[in-house]
C-alpha cells in the first residue's frame, strides 16, 4: 500500500487525499491543524483497512464510495469531491451517518462557461471540421460557411453554477437567452430570463445542457425532448453523458432537428473519468466520431490549471467553515 503522511503531528484529525489535489487545499488544511495523508495508488479493498482511521476524504472519482466503503469509515466526518458530480459516491448513506458530502462547483464554473462558449463557437462556425480540412491540403471555403450566433435564443438547461457563467459569457454576443431549471425558482437575473420548459421548446434555437446527474436526470433529453423543440437547434452538453441519449441525439443529428452538436461528455463514460477508452463503443459513438457537424472534447470543460486552484480554495473554506 503507497501510503505516507504529510506529517506526523499527533492528536489531530487526519484527512486522507485519494487523488491529488492542489497544493493549496493541503496547505491550507495543514494551517488548520489537520494531518494530510496521501495515497493515489491503493486498492479500494486496500483503503477500506485504513479508512476508519480518518475524519475526511479528499478525492476526485478514482473509484466509488459505496456503502460498504462508507460503512467502514466509522470516523468519517465529510468526504470533499474536488469538482462536482457525486455518481460515485453514496450520498444517501453518507448523509444518514452524518457524514457532509462537500463539493466545489464554484472552482470549475468560470472555465466550463469559457469552454461551453468555445464548443459553441466551434460548432456554428465549422472550426474544428475546417482545421481538419486545411491541414490535410483542402481549401474549402462556401462549406464551411457560418452560421451567427447573433439574434439567436439561446436556451440553458439548468442555471446553477456553471449555467449562469455560460449566461454570463453570452453577454455581448447579441443573443436572447432563456434558462430553465426544474429545482429553482425566481432565479431569473440580468443574463438570462427564466421561462417553463414549454418556453424553451417554442423558443430556442441553441441548447445548452448544464444539469446534474441523478437517476431521475438518465436520459432526460431524449428523442422526445428533442422533437419537443419548434426550430432546429444546435446542442452543447458539457454537463454529464448520461442525461442525454446518444441514440436519440444520433437520430436527430440524421434528421437535421440537430443542426449539430457539441460534447464534452459522453454516457459511454465510466465512473473515473480518466480511464475511458474510445474503442469498442457502441455504434452511435462510431457516428459522432464521423459527422462533420459533430465537436468532441474529452471531458475537459472544467479542467484548466485556474480551476484546479480554485478546487482546492473552494474545499479548504468548505471544510473550516464545518470543522474549523
Amino acid at each position: 500500500m503507497y501510503h505516507f503522511n504529510c506529517t506526523m503531528t499527533k492528536n489531530t484529525r487526519k484527512i486522507l487525499f485519494l487523488d491529488k489535489p492542489h497544493p493549496v487545499l493541503e496547505e491550507q488544511l495543514l494551517a488548520l491543524g489537520y494531518q494530510c495523508d496521501k495515497d493515489f495508488q491503493s486498492s479500494k479493498e486496500q483503503i477500506e483497512t485504513i479508512i476508519s482511521e480518518y475524519f475526511g476524504i479528499v478525492m476526485r472519482s478514482r473509484f466509488a464510495l459505496d456503502q460498504h466503503f462508507i460503512e467502514k469509515g466509522s470516523s468519517l466526518r465529510f468526504i470533499a469531491r474536488e469538482g462536482v458530480g457525486l455518481e460515485h459516491i453514496d450520498v444517501q448513506v453518507a448523509e444518514s451517518r452524518g457524514i457532509k458530502v462537500l463539493i466545489s462547483p464554484e472552482g470549475s464554473r468560470d472555465t466550463v462557461g469559457e469552454h461551453t462558449m468555445g464548443l459553441l463557437l466551434c460548432l456554428m462556425n465549422n472550426l474544428s471540421r475546417a482545421d481538419r480540412q486545411v491541414k490535410n491540403g483542402q481549401w474549402s471555403r462556401e462549406s464551411n460557411r457560418a452560421v451567427e450566433l447573433k439574434g439567436k435564443t439561446v436556451g440553458i438547461l439548468g442555471y446553477g453554477n456553471m449555467g449562469t457563467a455560460f449566461a454570463q459569457r453570452l453577454q455581448g454576443f447579441g443573443v436572447k437567452t432563456l434558462a430553465y431549471d426544474k429545482f429553482k425558482s425566481d432565479y431569473g437575473d440580468e443574463f438570462a430570463e427564466e421561462v417553463s420548459l414549454e418556453e424553451l421548446f417554442e423558443s430556442a434555437e441553441v441548447l445548452s445542457i448544464h444539469i446534474p446527474y441523478m437517476p431521475e436526470n438518465h436520459h432526460f433529453i431524449n428523442d422526445t425532448f428533442l422533437q419537443s423543440f419548434r426550430n432546429n437547434i444546435f446542442l452543447v452538453n458539457t454537463a454529464r453523458g448520461l442525461v442525454l441519449d446518444t441514440e436519440a441525439l444520433v437520430k436527430n443529428l440524421k434528421t437535421g432537428k440537430v443542426h449539430g452538436a457539441a460534447l464534452d461528455v459522453l454516457e459511454y463514460e465510466e465512473t473515473s473519468f480518466d480511464k475511458f477508452r474510445l474503442d469498442k463503443l457502441p455504434e452511435p459513438f462510431d457516428y459522432l466520431t464521423q459527422a462533420d457537424n459533430v465537436v468532441l472534447s474529452p471531458h475537459i470543460a472544467g479542467w484548466s490549471f485556474e480551476s484546479k486552484e480554485k478546487h482546492g480554495r473552494v474545499l479548504a473554506g468548505k471544510i473550516e467553515s464545518l470543522f474549523g
